[in-house]
C-alpha cells in the first residue's frame, strides 16, 4: 500500500477501518499502538480520534506497513473463518507450533512488522505464495 497517494479523506477510512478490525481482537490500547507502530508521540488517548475517523493514522513507512499487513491479516481472517468472531480471535489468541508455541498475537506485539509479516504469511496462503515467488525470482535472476 502506499500511503502517499491515498487522499485526506481515504487515509482516515484505512484508519477508522483498521481499528474496527483491532477491536474485534479485543485489545488493550497499548496492544493497539504498538501493531501499528505508532511513534512515541502518539498516546493511547488518540486512538478515539483514529476510532472515529477524525484523525489517519500518521504519516511513516513503519506505521502504514503495519496497516497494510494489519488488514491483509484481517482479511484472511475472515476468509478463513468467515462465521465466526469466536473462531477468528481463538486464533489470534491460540498458541501455535509454527510460532514456537507462541501466540500471533504475542509474535506480532513482539516482533514488529516482521512478526506481522510471519502471522500473514502463515494465514494468508496467498500472500505467502506471492512472497515465496518473488524470492525464488531474486535467487534465479543472474547476477
Amino acid at each position: 500500500m502506499n500511503y502517499e497517494q491515498l487522499s485526506d479523506d481515504q487515509r482516515r477510512e484505512f484508519t477508522r477501518a483498521v481499528m474496527s478490525f483491532l477491536d474485534t481482537w479485543k485489545l488493550s490500547s497499548e496492544q493497539t499502538v504498538k501493531l501499528l507502530n505508532l511513534p512515541d508521540s502518539v498516546r493511547t488517548r488518540h486512538l478515539a480520534h483514529f476510532r472515529s475517523g477524525m484523525k489517519a493514522l500518521p504519516e511513516g513507512k513503519e506505521v502504514w506497513s503495519s496497516v497494510d499487513h494489519l488488514i491483509g491479516i484481517c482479511d484472511a481472517l475472515r476468509t478463513t473463518f468467515p462465521f465466526s468472531d469466536e473462531m477468528r480471535l481463538s486464533w489470534i489468541r491460540k498458541p501455535h507450533r509454527r510460532f514456537q508455541q507462541q501466540t500471533p498475537l504475542a509474535v506480532m506485539l513482539n516482533e514488529g512488522v516482521s512478526g506481522l509479516l510471519k502471522v500473514r504469511i502463515d494465514i494468508d496462503c496467498a500472500f505467502g505464495w506471492k512472497i515465496s515467488e518473488a524470492l525464488a525470482d531474486q535467487n534465479t535472476e543472474p547476477s
